[in-house]
């Protein structure tokens, strides 16, 4: 195997400040800021901006389309073009 050519895994907390979530996880992440993880040992502190503890799908909080609402929609904007398709090939008959 090649030697210096795989990435540098070091442990890295990850946090996601708008839900109050921290997790430690190996990773090649690079960052300045340090944290004191509860273990008592610092590690490198990367913040996120979601995360499955905020992140809708994961949440539960995900909102659902109306389907049946779009398709009422759809054809009231296309009433007039399918009655005057309608009329055009009773015309023709």
């Amino acid at each position: 195997m090649k030697k210096n050519i795989h990435p540098n895994y070091r442990p890295v907390v990850f946090t996601d400040a708008a839900a109050n979530f921290s997790f430690l996880t190996r990773s090649t992440v690079k960052t300045n800021e340090t944290i004191v993880w509860t273990d008592g040992q610092t590690y490198p502190l990367y913040r996120l901006e979601i995360s499955s503890a905020s992140h809708p799908f994961f949440t539960g909080k995900m909102k659902f389309v109306d389907k049946t609402g779009q398709i009422e929609k759809f054809n009231r904007k296309f009433k007039n073009f399918r009655d005057a398709q309608a009329a055009k090939s009773e015309k023709k008959s």
